[in-house]
């Protein structure tokens, strides 16, 4: 169950790459193999597998809601590895500033497309906001802060914008509504989307779930993940790096669970409480695979997970042009002969045509790092 290191680039740490190719491997297909095994096998366990394979209705929180956070936190551990690097190569800083901006505006504008930006002629109909764009903003702010901050500094800004979006939900009042009213049609960051946002609303209605004012703390998550990448960097013992992650992410469970009695636990409002409770898993999980994978050394069985992570906004990008679906049936037929079994197989089939083709990628180390 052992190998030594990652053959595609040395010197990273595998449990980032396993982690980001686990989150992903639910956007790529994991929750409808699971809907459909729970389909196929109705029992109390599947149902309570799909139960969190679905987003809360509003408050609350289920494992799909950990699903995006978790990719921003990602993107916060990698950047003190990536930004020392380019710097250790004698990379200006100024030539880093132009290698942060120019990624953040074609990950918006990939967004844009993701969203059949190109398809609209005008604002209203197209839909501004979005996952690439959120991760795009975030990643740009963040990388601002941690490339001018030390860790102090960006544990502060880190508090400062959790309690900052708090007071404004709660204390700034929406007309007709009042101030801190919580509710889909009533809370202060939909008011906003719908006096600032142009074109169409996700998921809600009243709001873009990946609206503006829930930006502030979306930044928040990216730099939680910044903060354990630097702790993962320190030169410490792997054993102080496993309890510093494990007590970080106790800590913030917490913190969310106590600021949630104030501040409901909310991903369509991306809340505080939301963003260390979320934070909290992220950490436990990043402590989990860091562990087993760069500590113990057990290694193949997340073979699967490190090719999905090796390109994870590749294939996420390709899924809004590329017809998987039709190209599989192309391969396997109807799979009528299967009977009740026919969906679960055509999504399992789905997902490998779509790994398999990341794995090509891997083979070849394509990495499209945008």
């Amino acid at each position: 169950m052992k190998r030594n290191a990652s053959p595609s680039l040395p010197g990273r740490l595998l449990s980032v790459d396993v982690l980001r190719g686990f989150d992903m491997f639910w956007i790529m297909g994991g929750t409808t193999i699971f809907f459909n095994l729970r389909d196929l096998m109705d029992n109390a366990v599947t149902q309570a597998i799909a139960g969190q394979l679905d987003h809360a209705a509003w408050d609350g929180f289920t494992f799909l809601d950990l699903i995006f956070p978790l990719f921003l936190f990602i993107v916060g551990v990698v950047m003190p590895f990536s930004f020392a690097k380019r710097l250790e190569t004698d990379e200006s800083r100024k030539k880093l500033y132009l290698h942060v901006v120019k990624r953040t505006l074609i990950l918006f504008a990939l967004g844009l497309v993701y969203n059949g930006g190109l398809g609209n002629y005008s604002l209203s109909g197209m839909r501004v906001a979005g996952v690439l764009q959120r991760i795009a903003l975030c990643y740009f702010f963040a990388s601002v802060v941690t490339l001018n901050t030390g860790v102090k500094g960006q544990g502060i800004t880190t508090a400062t914008l959790l309690i900052l979006y708090w007071v404004i939900m709660k204390l700034v009042p929406v007309p007709g509504y009042g101030a801190g009213i919580l509710t889909p049609e009533g809370n202060l960051a939909g008011y906003v989307d719908r006096l600032f946002l142009p074109g169409q609303f996700c998921c809600y209605g009243f709001g873009d779930n990946e609206g503006i004012l829930s930006t502030i703390p979306s930044i928040s998550t990216t730099l939680i993940g910044a903060l354990a990448g630097h702790w993962l960097r320190a030169p410490l013992t792997k054993n102080r790096k496993i309890l510093g992650l494990l007590g970080a992410g106790i800590g913030s469970l917490i913190l969310g669970l106590i600021w949630n009695l104030s501040f409901p636990i909310n991903k369509q409002l991306w809340t505080s409480s939301y963003v260390l409770y979320a934070a909290g898993w992220s950490m436990l999980l990043l402590c989990l695979l860091y562990w087993l994978i760069d500590v113990c050394g057990y290694q193949k069985w997340a073979f699967p997970f490190e090719v999905i992570g090796m390109n994870p906004i590749t294939i996420y990008v390709l899924s809004a042009f590329v017809d998987f679906r039709s190209i599989t049936l192309r391969f396997v037929g109807n799979l009528h002969p299967f009977g009740s079994a026919q969906p679960l197989l055509l999504a399992i089939s789905v997902f490998s045509l779509e790994w398999l083709l990341l794995f090509w990628m891997y083979r070849r180390k394509i990495f499209l790092k945008i």
